[in-house]
C-alpha cells in the first residue's frame, strides 16, 4: 500500500497563483533586480549613474532589468525635456516596500561570500555531496 505524498511549503498557500508568483519571485530574487532596487534605495539616479555603480552590469541587462522593474510598478522612469536629454529612475512605494528584503539578501551574500567561496573551494577538491574518503575509494 502506497502512502500519500505529503507536500509543504509556501506554494500550498497558493497553488492558483503560483505559477505567477514563481515569476514575480524570479523577477524580484535576480541578481540585476536585487543591484537595482538597492542602489536606488539612497534615491533616484540617471542611467549612467546606475550602471557605474553596478560593476560588471552591461547596458542590455541594465536596460532590460529597468524595463522590467518598471512594468511591474516597482520603479518610475521620468524622462526631462532638456538637452541633453536627462531621464532618472527611482524607486515607487513598490519598489519601497521590497527596499528591506533586497537589503538583507545583499547584505547576507556580503557577510557571507567568503564562507561560500570556501565551501565552493572544497567542493571542487571533493566533488559536491561526496566526502573525500567516497572519492579516494572510487579512484582505487
Amino acid at each position: 500500500m502506497t502512502s500519500a505524498r505529503q507536500t509543504t511549503g509556501p506554494c500550498q498557500a497558493w497553488p492558483e497563483d503560483s505559477a505567477f508568483i514563481r515569476e514575480v519571485l524570479d523577477r524580484i530574487g535576480d541578481k540585476w533586480t536585487v543591484l537595482v532596487i538597492s542602489t536606488l534605495n539612497a534615491g533616484s539616479l540617471r542611467y549612467s549613474d546606475l550602471q557605474a555603480s553596478i560593476p560588471g552590469i552591461s547596458q542590455r541587462m541594465l536596460t532590460q532589468t529597468l524595463k522590467h522593474l518598471e512594468r511591474d510598478g516597482l520603479i518610475t522612469r521620468t524622462a526631462y525635456a532638456e538637452v541633453p536629454p536627462r531621464v532618472e529612475y527611482e524607486l515607487t512605494d513598490l519598489g519601497r516596500s521590497l527596499r528591506d528584503a533586497v537589503m538583507a539578501m545583499a547584505g547576507w551574500a556580503a557577510t557571507h561570500h567568503s564562507e561560500i567561496a570556501g565551501n565552493r573551494a572544497a567542493s571542487e577538491l571533493t566533488g559536491v555531496g561526496r566526502g573525500k574518503a567516497a572519492v579516494s575509494a572510487s579512484a582505487g
